[in-house]
């Protein structure tokens, strides 16, 4: 990256901006978007270890379009190898979908809608085959307790798996693994003759998934994130106490892809043993350590082991460190310094926190980062792990709230006795509590990563990049004051 001047201080996002060079990109869809870390992500975003942000619902839509996600280091080990387990089942391209039977109640369907972006139950029979649809609109003026077999749409448009092409047994390939582009156009096709935005899909009579008509046109996009074997990949994340390598062993056992040594301050002994407890088992999987903020903490964990440092104090929605403390530093510079000294160390770092826009997705990368790990962004949507909620005006939404807050202390204690669970609880630097409204144009993940890989396709065809390290190496970034940053926003309505 090259500056017009030179900053004298430290940034953050919204103090710079990226101004266009000659390219020779001609399309958008020419650009690689692939991180060059070691975990073989097609897209290089993470969904944040946090409860409120990542399960298994998360894990397997961002590994489905080519991203990550990181399961909590608050989960119990038996829970992160059902999850993963379940993750590692799902198909690479069609969505798992949400099952019930005729005789289950139109209450029943209402409480399981709000699982997934678009609203639909599959209602199949004994024998795993689909007998109708349900929508919230076939719910309306309807008895609760009616059931399913009264209220449901008697003949939906059924898909054949074999009508997608390529590997419809999930496998590993290239491309769109699990169904060919031209057999994800004919889908498509199928499905916009029939007026529908969503069809159930079987393999001999069975339901396999569900195919959306924005879903045949992402798996022509996005490359999905698998494992040797052709399944999805997810990461999970370990603290710096107790029993790391122990814990370590039990999740790699479990086929995780990543793991992520996780800790508030990861300039410490305590992570440099962590380190080195992990790294002796050999795990074979790219290992994350952080957060850290200087050039010479990302450069003492590369040496200790880690192979990606994770950026960032205090810059995430959700945590009061720095208001508390006083610690931390801007984050683009931050993330600038320890790229810096992690490239020249043989590592990466994964810029962790303070986006808000895709353009601070676009800025962390041109900084260097090989990775932007979202968190509160992404909480609310209807993958995150939360319960949906309605507040007094009728607007969607689910709690979000930080992993350092007195609610995630006492919840990742309780194993411990009252007395100590409650000292505790009253040193926190995070946000107990706080609503992240669904945009109702963006309610899923999918549609977040969507407006963000759209985003940063476009910054780097500005800057003539065809890929990440020639983002890095082209872009042009300049300082900008608050009126600057507020010229660029967008004016909703007349002035």
């Amino acid at each position: 990256m090259r500056f017009l001047t030179e900053p004298t201080t430290d940034l953050t996002y919204s103090d710079l901006f990226l101004v266009p060079s000659r390219s020779d990109v001609t399309s958008r869809l020419d650009v690689d978007l692939a991180a060059d870390d070691g975990t073989g992500s097609a897209i290089p975003l993470v969904a944040a270890n946090m409860t409120a942000v990542t399960g298994k619902r998360m894990a397997e839509t961002m590994a489905r379009r080519g991203g990550l996600a990181v399961l909590p280091q608050d989960v119990p080990l038996d829970v992160i190898r059902d999850v993963t387990a379940w993750i590692k089942t799902r198909h690479p391209v069609l969505e798992t979908p949400v099952t019930l039977s005729p005789a289950d109640t139109v209450i029943d369907a209402l409480h399981l809608m709000g699982k997934r972006p678009h609203g639909a139950i599959m209602v199949v029979d004994d024998s795993g085959a689909v007998t109708g649809i349900v929508r919230a609109a076939d719910c309306e003026g309807q008895d609760r307790f009616a059931s399913l077999a009264t209220v449901m749409r008697h003949q939906p448009l059924v898909l054949d798996a074999s009508l997608l092409g390529g590997s419809t047994d999930g496998g590993s390939g290239t491309g769109a693994a699990g169904g060919s582009s031209a057999g994800l156009r004919r889908a498509f096709d199928a499905m916009d003759a029939a007026g529908t935005d969503i069809a159930p899909v079987q393999r001999d009579g069975v339901l396999a998934g569900v195919l959306t008509r924005k879903g045949a046109l992402r798996s022509t996009l996005y490359r999905p994130s698998l494992d040797p074997s052709g399944r999805l990949k997810v990461a999970a994340a370990v603290g710096i106490n107790g029993d790391v390598a122990g814990r370590a062993a039990e999740l790699l056992a479990a086929g995780v892809s990543v793991l992520v040594l996780d800790t508030a301050h990861g300039h410490q002994q305590k992570m440099f043993d962590a380190l080195a407890a992990v790294k002796g088992l050999n795990p074979g999987v790219p290992v994350v350590a952080g957060n850290v903020v200087t050039a010479e903490a990302t450069r003492e964990l590369i040496q200790a082991g880690a192979d990606i440092v994770k950026v960032g104090v205090g810059p995430g929605a959700m945590c009061t460190t720095r208001m508390m403390t006083a610690v931390g530093r801007p984050q683009f510079s931050a993330v600038l310094e320890c790229s810096a000294a992690a490239r020249a160390a043989g590592g990466r770092v994964w810029a962790d926190g303070g986006v808000r826009y895709p353009r601070d997705v676009a800025l962390a990368l041109a900084a260097g980062a090989s990775q932007v790990m979202i968190g509160s962004w992404f909480a609310g949507t209807h993958e995150s792990p939360g319960d949906l909620q309605q507040d007094a005006g009728g607007r969607m939404f689910k709690e979000s709230f930080g992993m350092a807050s007195a609610r995630a202390v006492q919840s990742r204690n309780q194993r411990e006795g009252a007395f100590e669970k409650d000292r505790k609880a009253l040193f926190e630097e995070g946000i107990s509590t706080s609503r992240m409204f669904i945009d109702p144009a963006r309610p899923g993940v999918e549609d977040l990563l969507d407006m963000i890989t759209a985003g940063l396709r476009s910054s780097m065809s500005y800057a003539g990049a065809a890929d990440l390290a020639a983002f890095r190496e082209r872009a042009v970034a300049g300082i900008q004051s608050a009126a600057g940053y507020e010229e660029g926003r967008p004016v909703p309505q007349s002035w």
